[in-house]
């Protein structure tokens, strides 16, 4: 039987269908190529989990890709058969949020940790510190530019933080730090980063080799 890891790392992705990823970037890009860039950043994520995963030496770690769009075969195709996936189930997003981290401290899990895969200055740093966070703190944050969360972490169940939440607004961090404080929760916050969700949001992708060709067909489209 496979040890329980000490820290799973929670990945939430969409399959990258033409007209099904990052929606709100078509406008600028078009279906294709912002399924395209969906492709590459949820891929950096990868890269940048197994990377924390080889660096956690001393205790165990495991990462699950919640998945959504298609089957889990695509998803292996995809993504690599080294991961373990479980598929989403319907609801909103605090609704799929509160069942995958439930799953997992259902499980023996010590520490949870989720993130999405539209972040790509997230590093194996910010995860390895946001694990050593949660050592001390019960949650851990990290805030986005846009009000919202990147990453979130746990040390046990709470689903009032995926409750009543106004998910895709800039009230969410706030919204959800408020909640910690009303139940007492020790909170450590990770930097501040940038997800990329509007097309405003591709200036920042500009001067990234992974993403810059992709931020340029975009700025052309947009004068087109």
């Amino acid at each position: 039987m496979a040890k329980i890891p000490d820290s799973n790392l929670l990945i939430f992705s969409k399959y990258p269908l033409a007209g099904k990823a990052k929606t709100r970037l078509i406008p600028a890009l078009g279906a294709k190529l912002a399924a395209q860039l969906h492709r590459r950043l949820a891929e950096s994520a990868i890269s940048i989990a197994r990377s924390w995963h080889e660096k956690t030496l001393g205790k165990t770690t495991g990462i699950t890709v919640h998945y959504t769009g298609a089957n889990k075969k695509d998803f292996c195709s995809w993504l690599g058969v080294d991961l373990d996936y479980q598929e989403q189930p319907d609801g909103d997003l605090g609704q799929r949020m509160c069942t995958a981290f439930e799953s997992a401290f259902k499980c023996g899990i010590k520490h949870v940790i989720g993130i999405g895969t539209d972040v790509p200055t997230l590093t194996a740093a910010i995860l390895q510190q946001a694990d050593k966070n949660l050592k001390d703190h019960d949650i851990v944050l990290g805030p986005a530019v846009d009000g919202g969360y990147y990453l979130i972490g746990m040390n046990s169940l709470h689903p009032e933080l995926f409750a009543n939440i106004d998910w895709g607004t800039g009230r969410v961090y706030e919204q959800t730090l408020e909640v910690c404080r009303c139940l007492g929760l020790r909170v450590a916050n990770l930097p501040t980063l940038s997800d990329i969700d509007r097309p405003e949001d591709l200036c920042t992708l500009r001067e990234d080799l992974r993403f810059s060709d992709i931020s340029k067909k975009g700025q052309t489209y947009e004068h087109d």
